[in-house]
């Protein structure tokens, strides 16, 4: 006989929480013939949104066009947790040990394009739940409170994190409360696109690009429903294959996986202390995000990150029972007072991971075309700021923004197969043995000597 929690995922459905709505707007038509305009944008995730977005806020009347191959927010947009972070480099520890001179620059960089996507959400009306209440990282074993530096500032015992969220795993905490919003992704897209057309940018979905090269003028894009020529051309693709080789390297495909709650009662909220404005994560290499929903479920994921031989992207790989099993038993050990709740949603997404756990960034068909990838799951408020470093960069411009290495530096590739696949699944093993004893093997010592790794 199954126990609870694993039980509780009999009732749920296969469907992201954010997609699974009414509300979800029509897709737009096509194409249909052959096009010019001064910017091509590929790809409708948050990326793409914020380019088009802030290329016509930035030189109103600018001719812009966004493709999209699938739906507006269908992929990592849609599928993620909805945690809107300040943070461009992927946490304080990976942009010290990369960047430790630039590193106080691009935290402030951070804030105020955090800042600014709240200053947007209301100048626009967008209605998606954007609530600024901070993060919350909590050590569940001995070894991780360190981490947490007891002797600084804002420490919480296990008595005070308890007092935020009440989970007897939790053995201390600390609260960043003004680095982190959480918001509904897919309305937040929405809203974006919404944004965007009345500014006069136009969205075509359901149209693939099939080719891209450089003329003379500016850049030809052929797509299933149309040829764009374009001056400039942005791509945004995330982790899907895009049509410059120099990336394909760049990034791996890691399937990320989630679960939602039915919505809480009174009482079981009420047990839990928990201010849904704040979003919480657990300290450990393999870290579960939580958070509650704007209808009061608990969004309860991560942990168990998926890459699959070969670079593989495919539907298959979605629908995983053992790992939506490992995530229900966590989330029953976190929160036993919640015992008998069911699961209503389960599913999955394909995040871009680079080797600097951080959006990485280009030019090609010289400087015509730019390019943002490898945001390794905290894009959702990164995106913003890559937006506006390709604007940048298409522009010529010498920015802030554009003289950082981060910028200017190329991400280490990954290797081919088998190597990829035997150096990631190695470590993966590795990370799951600090997670356990609070020691990091020779493997995981090499990589960060080399400044590559692995993480969800």
């Amino acid at each position: 006989m199954t126990s609870w929690p694993v039980s509780a995922l009999a009732g749920s459905r296969w469907a992201p929480l954010w997609l699974d709505s009414p509300d979800r707007p029509d897709a737009r038509p096509g194409v249909g013939g052959d096009v010019e305009v001064d910017l091509l944008v590929v790809g409708a995730g948050f990326t793409g949104l914020w380019t088009a977005l802030r290329a016509v806020e930035r030189v109103p009347g600018r001719t812009v066009l966004v493709v999209e191959a699938d739906r507006i927010a269908e992929h990592a947009t849609g599928r993620n947790g909805g945690f809107c972070e300040a943070s461009i480099t992927h946490g304080e520890a990976n942009g010290r040990s990369r960047w430790p001179d630039e590193y106080d620059a691009m935290h402030a960089m951070g804030l105020t394009n955090l800042d600014e996507i709240g200053a947007t959400v209301e100048r626009y009306g967008i209605d998606c739940g954007f609530e600024r209440g901070g993060a919350l990282a909590v050590a569940t074993r001995p070894h991780e409170v360190a981490d947490l530096e007891p002797d600084e500032p804002g420490f919480l015992d296990a008595a005070a994190v308890r007092q935020l969220v009440d989970s007897p795993t939790y053995l201390a905490g600390r609260l960043e409360a003004d680095e982190c919003a959480v918001v509904d992704p897919a309305r937040l897209a929405w809203g974006l696109a919404r944004a965007a057309e009345e500014q006069g940018v136009r969205i075509a979905e359901h149209t693939r690009l099939t080719s891209l090269r450089r003329t003379p003028r500016g850049v030809e894009a052929r797509t299933t429903t149309g040829t764009v020529r374009a001056r400039h051309v942005a791509l945004a693709t995330n982790v899907f294959p895009g049509p410059l080789r120099r990336t394909r390297w760049s990034v791996v495909p890691v399937y990320d996986y989630v679960l939602a709650t039915e919505p809480l009662t009174d009482d079981q909220l009420a047990s839990l202390r928990w201010d849904p404005a704040m979003g919480v994560a657990d300290s450990g290499n393999q870290f579960h995000y939580y958070r509650i929903t704007p209808d009061r479920r608990i969004l309860w994921g991560g942990y168990d990150a998926v890459y699959h031989y070969g670079r593989s992207i495919d539907s298959a790989h979605d629908d995983r029972r053992e790992t939506f099993e490992v995530l229900a038993r966590n989330f029953g050990e976190t929160f036993p007072q919640l015992e008998g709740i069911g699961f209503s949603h389960r599913w999955a997404g394909v995040i871009d991971t680079s080797t600097r756990f951080c959006a990485f960034y280009g030019r090609a068909h010289g400087g015509r075309t730019v390019y943002a990838a490898g945001f390794t799951g905290l894009g959702v408020g990164a995106s913003r700021f890559a937006a506006d470093v390709m604007l940048d960069l298409l522009a010529g411009e010498e920015t802030e923004r554009t003289r950082l290495r981060m910028v200017r530096e190329r991400a280490v590739p990954f290797p081919p197969e088998p190597f990829a696949w035997i150096g990631i699944q190695l470590t993966r093993w590795s990370l799951a043995r600090a997670d356990r004893t609070g020691r990091r093997n020779a493997w995981l010592r090499t990589l960060d000597r080399l400044g590559l790794g692995f993480d969800s």
